[in-house]
């Protein structure tokens, strides 16, 4: 039997939940490429284990954020923009030097596409 793992995902607002969701609007802001590597962005963090599962994929480009965006983590989308996620917890699980536990990250909730550099 297969076990099929499913990341907990929300969403900031209903706004961005419309827009991630629906295709041609998903087109509309960000243009076709860029559409699709989004949805597939989401479909890989639907499909997670957890976020360290992630950070094995090299185009994914994972890592964690510092400064005004720390507790956030940035996946590669194409450059210069980044799908930002961050852990969906109260206390998010963090291992003892103070980082994430991305092992233990199961519920994300999703911020936005931003350029995180501009």
């Amino acid at each position: 039997m297969t076990k099929v793992f499913r990341m907990d995902i929300v969403f900031k607002s209903r706004k961005l939940e419309k827009l991630f969701l629906e295709e041609k609007a998903l087109v509309r802001k960000w243009g076709p490429e860029q559409a699709e590597k989004i949805k597939l962005r989401l479909t890989q963090l639907i499909a997670a284990e957890n976020l360290e599962t992630l950070r094995t994929l090299p185009q994914m480009r994972a890592h964690e954020l510092s400064g005004n965006r720390a507790g956030e983590i940035s996946l590669d989308i194409k450059h210069p923009y980044r799908l930002l996620v961050k852990p969906d917890y109260e206390n998010p699980p963090r291992k003892d030097d103070g980082g994430l536990d991305w092992r233990k990250i199961t519920k994300i909730k999703i911020l936005g596409v931003v350029d995180t550099h501009g």
